[in-house]
């Protein structure tokens, strides 16, 4: 469908549909919120960053919450403030996320426990949060953002591949246990986004289609408009997995290395990451420790969701 015919289709079918989007604040949560409130939406974003979201709030007319994906009652705060200013709440998108990059054994334990909480675990919360409102009055929307890393694995950042291939299992099960129940659920799949996030992937990435946010979120609006399960950004890339788990492992593999699939280990630019790396890294808890314990070097940073 081209743009000019979904927002002709569009007109008044999210008008005045409250939605909540967790982190909103920059890159494709923003871009999502943007083109819901195009569409009439009453929108409220949630980020960690609560100064980003209240001034990109301010400027686009949403509403803006601080949320920690990994705190089960920010999220139940977020949820709460989000339904006591805008009213019953339509659909949840699950966004936040975050994708270092690097060898597996290099990667900080403790940013491994990040990518579990902030990646699958928040969407976990997210949903056990939002659906019992959503099914008591039998209809509304949980969209999750997961990753074409949900279906390819992707070496370099093997923790936020196994996270991804998570929430797409996981939406999909609750999707058939929720199946008559009124409320629809989608997982967003995309590619290489480009945001601020991949920069640096030039090389590394480059095999990698690459789209924009705001291709992901017309994607989204359109999940809302005309319910999908599943669906990749871009769209052809939903055939490419249905005929690649046809094909032999080994030529799998054959084919993975002639295209280069690891080239995040060796060309990432890590300078061009810097800011992106220090950022993810203050998220990391503390890794627990027990008495024999060793150095870890911190992961190499990438994109994220």
């Amino acid at each position: 469908m081209s743009r000019t015919s979904l927002q002709g289709s569009l007109n008044g079918s999210l008008k005045n549909k409250v939605i909540a989007i967790t982190g909103g604040g920059r890159g494709i949560g923003l871009a999502i919120a943007e083109a819901l409130i195009a569409q009439g939406a009453r929108v409220s974003i949630g980020d960690i960053d609560v100064a980003l979201a209240e001034r990109e709030a301010l400027r686009i007319g949403a509403h803006a919450r601080r949320l920690d994906v990994r705190d089960r009652a920010s999220f139940a705060d977020f949820i709460a403030g989000t339904e006591a200013a805008l009213g019953p709440l339509y659909a949840l998108i699950n966004n936040a996320g975050i994708m270092p990059m690097g060898y597996f054994l290099d990667e900080d334990p403790a940013l491994a426990d990040a990518q579990i909480d902030i990646n699958f675990r928040g969407v976990i919360h997210g949903m056990q949060i939002a659906l019992p409102g959503l099914l008591a009055r039998g209809s509304g929307h949980i969209v999750n953002i997961a990753s074409l890393a949900g279906r390819f694995a992707l070496p370099g950042s093997a923790v936020y591949t196994g996270t991804k291939f998570a929430v797409v299992g996981m939406t999909e099960a609750v999707a058939g246990e929720y199946r008559d129940s009124g409320v629809q659920f989608t997982c967003i799949m995309p590619s290489k986004v480009l945001t601020e996030l991949t920069s640096g992937t030039e090389k590394a990435a480059s095999i990698i289609p690459s789209v924009t946010p705001e291709q992901v979120a017309e994607a989204v609006v359109g999940a809302l408009l005309k319910p999908r399960l599943m669906v990749a950004v871009p769209d052809y890339l939903q055939m490419a997995h249905s005929a690649y788990t046809l094909i032999p492992s080994w030529l799998q593999v054959r084919g993975r290395r002639l295209l280069g699939d690891d080239r995040i280990l060796s060309q990432l630019d890590h300078a061009a990451h810097a800011g992106y790396e220090q950022r993810i890294n203050k998220l990391a808890r503390p890794a627990k420790t027990s008495g024999n314990t060793g150095g870890s070097a911190k992961a190499k940073t990438g994109t994220t969701t």
